[in-house]
């Protein structure tokens, strides 16, 4: 299922409540599917957000920050090896080259989140807002899942841009 989503400006004056936009999301630029935000236990004060960003256009884009009324901060991170020791590192940008798919997943690029607000807790939905290098805004409603122990293994496969 794929709904229709607007610049954040007219996002706001739609009826439609923000949960009809959880499902999938499509700007003039980007689809946004599966978004999540990973469950932590009691006390944590970080989480992650993952999705599959699929850009369908002729242009280059670049998802450049976020922000989300759960944390203080939004982070873009990726893991990296380095000398053979996975790290996880903060990038400027996660690229989202012309007719691709780029997938956030555990293990390679996620939205990372600091200094939470509340504790997230499966079943809840976090807003995102996720900032694109053309300046356009998108709204996304994630619900908070448990990370399977299977997403992690698949993550590090995934955690790459794909064509389509």
């Amino acid at each position: 299922m794929r709904l229709a989503a607007l610049p954040l400006a007219l996002l706001c004056l739609s009826p439609l409540p923000l949960a009809v936009f959880s499902a999938a999301v499509e700007a003039q630029s980007i689809t946004v599917d599966d978004p999540r935000v990973r469950a932590v236990p009691p006390g944590s004060t970080t989480t992650a957000a993952f999705m599959t960003l699929s850009n369908p256009g002729e242009t280059d884009l670049a998802l450049v920050g976020g922000r989300s009324p759960l944390a203080v901060t939004l982070e873009l991170h990726n893991h990296v090896m380095v000398d053979g020791v996975m790290q996880m590192r903060r990038v400027e940008a996660i690229p989202l080259p012309a007719g691709e798919t780029v997938h956030l997943a555990p293990g390679g690029w996620h939205l990372m989140m600091f200094d939470l607000a509340a504790v997230p807790v499966e079943g809840e939905r976090v807003e995102l807002t996720l900032t694109l290098d053309n300046g356009e805004r998108l709204v996304v409603e994630a619900p908070v899942r448990r990370l399977k122990p299977m997403e992690m293994i698949k993550g590090e496969e995934t955690g790459k841009h794909s064509a389509h």
